[in-house]
């Protein structure tokens, strides 16, 4: 006669079975209530498990042990756990089912100050999309709630979708009212501004650490950006500032987009060749401009282009448009002119070249080719781009942020180390 302690123990060993045999491979599903799953130890044999009011099995376990004492077998407790797996990804219907688009549960259930895993539920915070979970750290003792941006309003996908609405064309304000047309959702346009501000900045540092496989032909020129000073009758273009672009002419990358304010000098030609420099890890063969003289001097200084030491082709088109163009920076800046048209200026003029500089090299895809500048120099994201160009760029903070925890560690212990 078998004891509770020992059907109690059965049943613990028949849980961890379950799992082994999940591990193998998903079970075979013939109907919504018909599975097959194989034997643990022999693949070639298979049980039939079927669920209609309860569970029933083939296999001589159920028959002999379980079958009509409320027990179930490893299939069955296999079974269940893949029906449990399944539910927690699946789309919820009618509305919800939108919503799951800007929802995404945490990865990961670790504590964000000290990596822990004993962690635990400490309450709820009710936010307009959902009941956020929040979380106490038996270790630190500090609470938090597990996703990926913190301190928002909203969350990750919510910020992508923004950001595309607003490189594609939409003002702040339009993004608010799609967001409360579609999603029922109140987000200020303020906090839109906010966020576009902000990550623009972060996937811009992370794109500088990624480096493009292209070939050395640049295409360098200046345009005006319109800005937010006031106009002046007077003085006209005083409300426009020269934004400085240097693209590679095959794959159409943007190396470099820099806003020097009214300056318009050579020192600013040589300000956005070296940033290209550094984005591209090396010297380019040849750079086509346009008249503007202060180019040959900032191409000049900055890869010492003079004498025996010249390196780089330095091409003009003035006086020679039949046999070469500057069509493709050409092309770029009206699409930034088309971008700026339905602004009446901005403000932060970099920080809005930078996330456009984003747009332009990963988000965005040729019409004809269906493929991105990143992905023509081999550096191309997959997926959800704006969400794997974000997603990577905090992780890589995190790791920087790490890096430097870690090096102040070390000089701590050189410092006890030479007081000893």
């Amino acid at each position: 006669m078998e004891t509770k302690q020992t059907i109690k123990q059965f049943s613990q060993s028949r849980e961890e079975k379950a799992r082994q045999i999940l591990k193998r491979g998903n079970p075979e599903v013939l109907d919504e209530n018909t599975y097959i799953v194989p034997s643990q130890f022999d693949s070639n044999k298979k049980y039939e498990i079927t669920h209609l009011d309860s569970y029933s099995c083939s296999c001589p376990d159920f028959i002999k042990r379980c079958r009509g004492k409320g027990l179930y077998c490893k299939h069955i407790k296999a079974i269940i756990l893949f029906q449990k797996i399944k539910s927690k990804y699946e789309v919820k219907p009618e509305v919800e089912e939108e919503l799951e688009f800007i929802i995404q549960e945490p990865k990961k259930d670790l504590c964000p100050h000290c990596s822990s895993e004993n962690i635990i539920k400490r309450g709820v915070r009710k936010t307009q999309l959902k009941e956020k979970q929040i979380y106490c750290c038996k270790e630190c003792k500090k609470r938090f709630v597990l996703e990926p941006i913190k301190n928002i309003k909203g969350n990750e996908k919510m910020v992508c979708l923004a950001m595309d609405c607003y490189y594609k064309g939409l003002s702040y304000r339009d993004i608010s009212d799609q967001f409360k047309q579609f999603y029922n959702l109140k987000i200020s346009h303020v906090t839109i501004r906010n966020w576009v501000l902000k990550f623009s900045k972060v996937m811009e540092k992370y794109s500088k650490t990624i480096q493009p496989n292209i070939k050395g032909v640049w295409n360098a020129d200046e345009t005006l950006i319109l800005t937010k000073r006031g106009k002046d009758k007077k003085a006209p273009n005083t409300n426009f500032d020269y934004v400085w672009n240097v693209m590679d002419n095959k794959t159409k990358f943007l190396l470099a987009s820099i806003n020097s304010g009214r300056s318009r000098k050579s020192k600013d030609a040589q300000k956005v060749f070296t940033e290209a420099w550094k984005q591209n890890g090396k010297i380019p063969f040849q750079i086509i401009v346009d008249g503007y003289k202060g180019y040959q001097d900032g191409c000049r200084k900055t890869f010492r282009n003079w004498g025996n030491e010249r390196k780089v082709k330095f091409t003009s088109i003035i006086g020679r448009r039949k046999e070469v163009n500057n069509n493709a920076i050409e092309s770029h800046h009206s699409q930034q002119k088309e971008f700026h048209k339905v602004r009446q200026g901005v403000t932060e003029t970099q920080t809005y070249q930078d996330g456009f500089k984003v747009f332009h090299n990963f988000i965005r895809k040729d019409v004809k080719n269906k493929t991105t500048p990143a992905d023509k120099c081999g550096v191309g994201v997959q997926g959800n781009r704006w969400n794997t160009m974000l997603m990577n760029s905090i992780n890589n903070i995190q790791i920087t942020k790490m890096e430097e925890k870690a090096t102040q560690l070390t000089e701590e212990q050189k410092i006890m180390i030479s007081h000893e």
